[in-house]
């Protein structure tokens, strides 16, 4: 939250800008030039889905100026928490529900109205509900803006690299999400390895598509590796990771390479390559256990024709297993207001459970959902023209890059088209993810094994494909399936 300040003072010098004339005319041909700037500027910075009103250029910028003033107001409150009774989260819902709907139907005015009632009503330090709508609200008005506007770069504004890493580390540490979704997979890797032991010469090759994550994932298998390896039986352990840059790459390799040679019993190499790089220019090694880690990876993809490709990529490598773990409110090509609607869904129930994880003026509270889950809301609701999102997060589609011919696909009825059959998930597997949860129990009675009255989170077993899922109380959050190729 320190860059709030920031924040206000680029857009105060901004709004100058736009109001601000410094030429030598009169008092009125200066108020003649003040507008006509002001409104050929915002009209270049605002979508103009159907932009009939005459001041609608001027309600943007009221709309601007509050979301300013609630930043303002927001640096006032820090260490002031107020949380709001029910009615009050029940009105800020139903306010997102009729901006968004609004700005899918063009009916900008409406859509404004709601907005500047939601900047009068969220906080970022507010109870959940007031959190996870400030940063809809930031989502919502960037739709009305051009990817031009100095406004939208403002709103959009990712973290820096430092800034995400700290957000990811600590959201790590205090959440079961990502050790849920990384020790489910990992398990299911570990037991596809095991069963080739007496032909793979001990080597097992795992390829981690989309984002290697910082490397959060591996130091758990390289262990359980370990465990299974003698020093006359090494194992040999190559991971190729994908990222976004070679600096990051660059860490992510100096961390595991060394947290690997606590083990000596175990061989490890990890090959970095960047987003974009082919499969087919991997090597394999011969008999080796290839394993392929799609973490969030089909989520990302923007078409189903990129999810078909990447499917097919996957396919023509043979993998001995393919393990898929999916957010569940990140549900692959929709249109605007179904993707809405699993997002508020969604992220409610992630802002949600960070009561059950931390206090809610945590400083590390704030951290995660400015530069963790709110960067991922305001992503989800804005996407680039070529259908990419630059923050690799979760992605949009516009109606008019949706295909209507395309239909809807279940996980298993889109794997088993392109080759692939369910692992079911072992015994061991599910019994390790309510052990997680378990171990968590001891320190916070809201978390639950097999359901429970009194929410918190949980985990379920899915049938046909055997996988399972974690829920926060009864809102699924992310599910982790095992595939295999049939040849």
């Amino acid at each position: 939250m320190g860059d709030i300040v920031d924040h206000e003072e680029e857009f105060l010098s901004l709004r100058l800008a736009i109001v601000n004339d410094s030429s030598c005319c009169s008092h009125i041909n200066k108020k003649i030039i003040k507008k006509r700037k002001r409104r050929e500027l915002m009209k270049n910075f605002i979508n103009t889905w159907d932009l009939n009103e005459s001041n609608c250029e001027g309600k943007i910028l009221s709309l601007l100026e509050l979301r300013e003033m609630m930043l303002k107001n927001d640096v006032k409150k820090k260490g002031h928490i107020v949380v709001e009774d029910g009615k009050v989260g029940l009105h800020l819902i139903h306010s997102l529900l009729i901006s968004a709907t609004s700005i899918d139907e063009n009916t900008i005015d409406l859509a404004i109205e709601k907005l500047h009632e939601l900047y009068q009503n969220v906080t970022l330090f507010g109870d959940s509900i007031q959190r996870m709508a400030a940063y809809f609200a930031d989502g919502l008005i960037a739709r009305l803006l051009t990817r031009k506007s100095p406004f939208y770069d403002m709103i959009m504004k990712p973290p820096t690299q430092e800034e995400e890493f700290l957000a990811f580390t600590e959201f790590y540490k205090v959440s079961p999400f990502y050790q849920f979704a990384h020790f489910t997979a990992n398990q299911a890797i570990l037991e596809a390895f095991e069963k080739e032991l007496e032909y793979n010469n001990g080597l097992l090759h795992v390829i981690d598509f989309f984002d290697i994550s910082y490397g959060f994932q591996w130091p758990s298998l390289i262990q359980s590796l370990s465990e299974n390896a003698t020093t006359l039986n090494r194992i040999s352990l190559k991971i190729t990771g994908y990222g976004k840059t070679i600096d990051e790459l660059r860490e992510t390799e100096t961390r595991l390479v060394s947290f690997a040679k606590g083990f000596r019993n175990l061989s490890f190499e990890f090959q970095g390559v960047l987003s974009g790089f082919k499969l087919s220019n991997l090597t394999k090694r011969k008999n080796e256990t290839l394993a392929i880690n799609l973490m969030f990876h089909l989520n990302s993809l923007s078409t189903y024709s990129k999810i078909s490709k990447t499917l097919k990529e996957v396919h023509d490598l043979c993998p001995s297993i393919v393990t898929i773990v999916e957010q569940e409110g990140c549900k692959i090509p929709q249109t605007f207001m179904p993707r809405f609607m699993d997002s508020l869904h969604y992220f409610a129930a992630m802002f949600d459970s960070l009561d059950d994880c931390l206090p809610i003026d945590s400083i590390e509270r704030l951290s995660i959902e400015k530069n963790h889950l709110g960067k991922e809301i305001k992503n989800a609701l804005n996407y680039d023209e070529g259908g990419n999102n630059n923050n690799n997060s979760i992605i949009i589609n516009s109606s008019s890059r949706y295909d209507h011919n395309e239909q809807m696909e279940t996980c298993k009825g889109r794997m088993e088209s392109h080759g692939f059959l369910g692992i079911p998930l072992s015994c061991k597997n599910i019994m390790q993810a309510k052990l997680l949860m378990k171990i968590r129990s001891y320190s916070n009675s809201t978390i639950q094994i097999d359901g429970g009255i009194n929410g918190g989170f949980r985990v379920f077993e899915i049938e046909d494909p055997r996988a399972i899922s974690l829920a926060w109380q009864d809102r699924s959050i992310v599910t982790a399936s095992a595939w295999h190729c049939v040849l």
